[in-house]
């Protein structure tokens, strides 16, 4: 540890044991929005609120008068969610807790709408001792530990098994289709093809057989894994663009389309419908994320196990690797407020982060546990989807960098890929126009293969 940070260490040990015996009266308001958050993830918010709480029994225990008062939003829309925070970051009425990907820690670092958690938290005492290291990772940023991981997820492959069965496979194949897809010995090709020989069958209609989520998201990049992109050079930090995996992305999508099992206005298809028509079989092969097995439940999947078999995203061809994202939320603390409203925030981030209130999160919403402790919780240790999916995804998870560039990045990458997809551009044009955007914006912060 670098004097620096063991000085850090010794200031924030010596503020917490300060506030832990002087008696004082405050009153708090503590704000914390969330982003991307529907009625399975009301933990998010309401674990603060569960935590302040916590806190304040134990400032009465101490003979502190403290009273906490938590403001929560929830935003269902990503959209709404950031044009909100932009909004309120800009007249200076940011919420003091912000739950958002942890894609927005660099420019929001950098812009100065976050403080790092670590000046006022002890990283080494429990519960954060207890995170996974490489959620730390994610939450990091240029050295610093800027939020907390609020949940772990990633984003597997799906398949409805009884279209599966009625096509040909046996119980006993379909049970060992996820270890053929690690293994590499099933592919983004031959999904396609099944997802084929299901409409041919008149298992699901046309456009049904392979049914992507619906609009842009971090779950894309796993395709440019799977066709042997890499989307940062571990070296130099910068991002990369791969010609030959994009271009071979991109024809996966058009191929889809042009089997038929993929409608070219797939993009924008109402969330609602897409949730209930996979969720019951109106589909037969599509990717989503480890959350989606709360919601197939309200929709009405009661048999999951029975009905769905789950995987790695398969390979693309030699060059790629079945691979997974994982895309973690972060509790982020804001520069609203002073040191004393960033530093009881901080705590309260702290308290939400215990195992057993992330436990409630994590089985409620299909998501995964951030600490090891987690997997001695009953709630969490009996639950077989929470078991199964950390063991057969989390190995291969590979995660978005932290890079002030990665907006402009995707945002690229998904416009040329809309095109293709839709039939706008051609593979070829899309990709060409990708590559001349890139070389005109990033020329200098991306690495061109």
């Amino acid at each position: 540890m670098t004097i620096s940070k063991t000085l850090k260490v010794a200031a924030v040990t010596a503020a917490l044991a300060l506030s832990s015996t002087a008696t004082f009266a405050k009153d708090y308001t503590i704000s914390v929005w969330s982003g991307g958050t529907g009625e399975n993830e009301n933990y998010r918010v309401d674990n603060i609120e569960i935590a302040a709480e916590e806190l304040m029994r134990e400032a009465a225990i101490r003979g502190d008068d403290m009273t906490i008062k938590v403001e929560k939003k929830a935003f269902t829309s990503w959209d709404d969610f950031k044009q909100a925070v932009t909004l309120a970051a800009e007249s200076k009425t940011a919420p003091n807790i912000i739950v958002t990907g942890h894609e927005d820690i660099a420019p929001w670092s950098q812009s100065g709408l976050i403080r790092p958690i670590e000046d006022y938290i002890d990283l080494d005492a429990w519960p954060i001792n207890q995170i996974y290291p490489n959620l730390i990772n994610i939450a990091s940023f240029n050295g610093q530990v800027w939020g907390l991981p609020q949940d772990a997820e990633s984003r597997p492959f799906f398949f409805f098994k009884p279209h599966m069965k009625a096509i040909g496979y046996s119980d006993e194949q379909l049970e060992e289709l996820p270890a053929k897809i690690e293994a590499g010995d099933y592919t983004l090709y031959d999904a396609l093809n099944d997802a084929k020989k299901m409409q041919d069958a008149g298992l699901v209609e046309k456009g049904h057989g392979f049914y992507p989520r619906v609009s842009n998201g971090p779950d894309y990049w796993q395709f440019y894994v799977s066709f042997g992109g890499e989307i940062q050079d571990e070296k130099t930090g910068k991002l990369v663009f791969n010609k030959q995996a994009m271009t071979d992305m991109y024809q996966f999508f058009a191929d889809a389309v042009e089997m038929g099992v993929t409608s070219p206005t797939h993009l924008g298809t109402d969330w609602g419908q897409w949730y209930s028509e996979v969720a019951n079989g109106k589909a037969g092969i599509w990717h989503g994320g480890t959350w989606h097995y709360a919601r197939y439940k309200k929709e009405g999947q009661q048999d999951f196990f029975g009905n769905i078999q789950f995987s790695l995203i398969p390979e693309g061809n030699d060059n790629g690797k079945p691979n997974t994202v994982t895309h973690p939320l972060v509790y982020l603390i804001s520069n609203t407020g002073d040191d004393d409203v960033a530093e009881v925030s901080s705590q309260l981030v702290s308290i939400a982060s215990e195992p057993r209130l992330n436990t409630l999160h994590a089985i409620k919403s299909g998501h995964l546990a951030i600490g090891q402790d987690q997997t001695s919780i009953p709630l969490y240790a009996n639950d077989r989807w929470a078991s199964e999916a950390t063991e057969r995804l989390l190995p291969h998870a590979v995660s978005m960098p932290n890079n002030t560039e990665f907006g402009t990045f995707w945002t690229i990458m998904f416009k040329g890929l809309e095109a293709s997809w839709t039939g706008q551009k051609s593979v070829a044009d899309a990709v060409a126009d990708v590559e001349a955007e890139y070389k005109a914006t990033m020329a200098d912060t991306i690495i061109m293969k």
